[in-house]
């Protein structure tokens, strides 16, 4: 079977394409990489410098017409996490309006103006899309699969923590794969059992097993985007969607899962590498700020306008522990000056903070994948923190290839 052609959207630093590529099975045939609020792009500068230039837009996606963007098989991308109501419909449109600037709604205008719609979708996002906004716990996701099953698209979806499969950091996200009506896998679903699919068959449970943990769901997203916008759980309980689901043709079957993984585990000191950088060592007069603001607090403090409140907040590990996955590591891991979040690993040589290849090492990425002359190692940190785990992404991509393939060769014979 021939690479499957890939579209990357919101590609950051290539985590997406490193984790395909390393299949052997997918080709990246366009990509596009735009940071809104800075003037220099120092995250597409790093991705030309590591794939060129070729089919690579650093352009707002808002502003890229879809006649530009070639036709492929898969569409992916780790897209920001907003506020994804509908707005408006348009009377003479196909399209939607949700709020400009919402990037979820380009993605919705590329399969919705792509004639030769891409065949699979593969996604990721921050966990909390599960259950956002807390004024309608859900909705941000309702609107989503309610607009891919318009489209013609069945999705499942899984809460992976890295760590929990093996990988050095816990690392909780969303990823979920979408599958044309057109596909083999689309027919498939049709034909299988909700559960048997989330627990056993789907692409997901392949890749990663599972076992059922308590709770299954099901109920109908029946009304149009505008309503369901509108009205999703609007009692403000809790979110309909467990961590694991799939949606086919507005129906919803969703269950509570846990990891079911027993091989070898990496921990923090699996990552640490030799670095005598004086950088990256925490100095002694530094010590005491960072064991306050790691330490449990249970103080009044101050707003701006004057106004007094109790605050409190437990203790975190200082150092961080060796012989566990690292914490998650978040945008403002770079920089010297003191944290609660940053992480500090004990040495032979004192306390230090992580390294930028330690981070990437993290993240399942090459090392000095994102050395580049202009970026700074506090900036090579922040891709980190908004980066995927390039090894979550290979096995998905891996179990995505070989399910296609073996339904076409079952079609063969």
């Amino acid at each position: 079977m021939q690479k499957l052609k890939v579209c990357e959207l919101f590609a950051g630093v290539g985590g997406f394409r490193l984790g395909l590529e390393n299949t052997g099975s997918y080709e990246v045939v366009w990509s596009n990489q735009w940071e809104p609020s800075t003037k220099t792009q120092h995250a597409s500068m790093v991705y030309e410098a590591r794939f060129g230039s070729e089919n690579h837009s650093n352009t707002n996606i808002e502003e890229v017409p879809t006649l530009e963007i070639p036709n492929h098989d898969i569409l992916v991308g780790g897209f920001p996490c907003q506020d994804y109501s509908v707005a408006t419909t348009l009377k003479n449109s196909k399209g939607l309006i949700g709020k400009k600037g919402v990037l979820w709604w380009s993605i919705h205008r590329i399969l919705s103006e792509k004639e030769n719609k891409p065949k699979y979708l593969f996604f990721e996002n921050v966990d909390r899309l599960l259950k956002s906004p807390s004024s309608q716990r859900g909705r941000d996701f309702a609107v989503m699969l309610k607009s891919l099953n318009n489209l013609g698209y069945a999705v499942e979806w899984r809460v992976i923590n890295a760590a929990e499969y093996g990988m050095p950091q816990r690392r909780r996200r969303v990823f979920f794969l979408g599958y044309h009506k057109s596909t083999e896998i689309y027919k498939t679903l049709q034909r299988t059992s909700p559960a048997k699919w989330i627990l056993e068959q789907g692409t997901i449970a392949s890749s990663f097993p599972v076992k059922k943990q308590s709770t299954s769901t099901s109920f109908s997203l029946e009304k149009d985007l505008v309503s369901l916008s509108n009205s999703f759980n609007l009692e403000k309980g809790h979110s309909p969607f467990l961590n694991s689901g799939i949606c086919l043709e507005n129906d919803v079957h969703t269950i509570k899962t846990a990891a079911d993984f027993y091989g070898s585990r990496a921990v923090l000191s699996d990552v640490l590498e030799d670095t005598s950088e004086a950088e990256f060592y925490i100095s002694e007069s530094d010590i005491p700020k960072w064991e306050y603001l790691k330490g449990a607090k249970k103080e009044i403090r101050k707003t701006k306008a004057g106004f007094e409140y109790n605050y409190s907040e437990g203790s975190m590990v200082f150092p961080d522990a060796l012989d566990q996955p690292s914490r998650t590591i978040i945008t403002g891991e770079g920089g010297k000056s003191p944290s609660r979040f940053k992480h500090v690993v004990q040495t032979s040589t004192g306390l230090r903070r992580l390294s930028p290849v330690e981070l990437e090492r993290l993240n399942m990425f090459p090392e000095n994948h994102t050395k580049l002359d202009g970026i700074s190692d506090t900036k090579r940190a922040f891709f980190m923190g908004n980066a995927l785990v390039v090894g979550i992404v290979e096995q998905m991509g891996n179990a995505l290839f070989q399910k296609i393939n073996a339904l076409e060769e079952q079609l063969q014979n």
